[in-house]
């Protein structure tokens, strides 16, 4: 399936807008084993640029200094590139809520930005990296990636497809376990530290996807998209009792407190919400959501083996599968930081 799903980028030019993130990293490691052409790695921060460029030696990668807040630089970069990966954004919560309209900046007008860049440049297909946060938004960095999706699933209402190519699409899911400003990684710093272990809530839930999983899905929405869908994948979640218990048994450590949840912070996290649900369907192992600009009754042409989703009233962290303690043990050791 991996080989299958990268067949699309063969001899194409790339570009990933924060392309020197976590996942701007390991998305760029995964396609350069693919026949892509070329990487183009766009963000603000030269050290991390220098740092990724050390790391990663390949003639195929190029990367350019710039900011999706800058259309004229996002023209510049994307000429010629056939596939954008749109991962830049601003993203720590708290930041956000005392910096609003920063967000707004690089999260919805820098999105834009990208859009129509695109559509200048002709690019093929172009999906932006979204965000259980933006569904049923509780904080601005939630509704800052609730418009970005918003934006790229209706881009095509605003370009002429007889004039224009591209294809924009979203993917959406939730916390890439062991990401960096996640919860497990803060756990074990605290427990490195011997200082107790803060947790929010014990009953608080996330879904889980690990790197991997996120690029195999990612690179198969990729494949897969038309244009305007919302790409959702099937995963477990975990509460953090767990994470806690386990941490606890392959530390020893049994000292943790309770701080309560913080402002912007949910309890549970959904992937659907009940009123997206309507128009939720599976479709080769994913969700995906489809707007009015699809035609119902062309869809198992356009789509072949879609059904709807009819068993799920709202897809919610609290209300889905829990990772078993062995595959999240595994996880953790998966990370190599005890």
């Amino acid at each position: 399936m991996i080989n299958d799903s990268m067949s699309i980028l063969d001899g194409k030019k790339v570009l990933i807008t924060g392309g020197t993130g976590s996942l701007g990293h390991a998305l760029t490691q995964r396609i350069l084993n693919s026949d892509v052409e070329q990487i183009r790695i766009l963000s603000r921060n030269e050290f991390k640029q220098v740092s990724m460029e050390s790391l990663i030696r390949d003639e195929r990668l190029r990367f350019l200094i710039g900011d999706v807040r800058d259309k004229e630089r996002l023209v510049r970069a994307l000429e010629d590139v056939d596939v954008v990966f749109h991962a830049a954004a601003l993203k720590h919560v708290s930041k956000i809520e005392y910096n609003p309209f920063e967000a707004i900046k690089t999260n919805v007008q820098g999105s834009q930005n990208v859009i129509d860049a695109c559509i200048e440049n002709d690019v093929e297909r172009a999906v932006c990296i979204g965000t259980d946060k933006a569904v049923s938004p509780l904080n601005i960095y939630g509704a800052t990636k609730l418009l970005m999706e918003k934006l790229f699933i209706t881009a095509r209402r605003y370009s002429n497809p007889k004039k224009h190519r591209t294809k924009f699409f979203a993917v959406r899911y939730g916390n890439v376990f062991g990401s960096s400003g996640s919860v497990v990684p803060k756990f074990i710093q605290q427990i490195n530290k011997n200082e107790k272990i803060t947790i929010t809530d014990p009953n608080m839930t996330r879904f889980s996807i690990t790197m991997n999983q996120a690029l195999d899905f990612i690179l198969k929405a990729t494949k897969n998209g038309h244009g305007s869908e919302i790409f959702i994948p099937k995963v477990k979640a975990y509460s953090l009792q767990q994470i806690v218990d386990i941490l606890s048994n392959l530390t020893k450590t049994k000292e943790h407190t309770i701080i309560g949840i913080r402002p912007g912070e949910k309890q549970h996290e959904s992937l659907i919400n009940s009123d997206e649900m309507r128009y939720a369907w599976s479709y080769e192992n994913m969700f995906m959501l489809l707007n009015e600009l699809h035609d119902d009754k062309n869809l198992e042409k356009i789509y072949p083996g879609i059904k709807k989703v009819e068993d799920l009233d709202v897809y919610s962290s609290d209300k889905t599968q829990l990772l078993s303690t062995e595959e999240i043990t595994g996880n953790i050791k998966d990370l190599q930081l005890l």
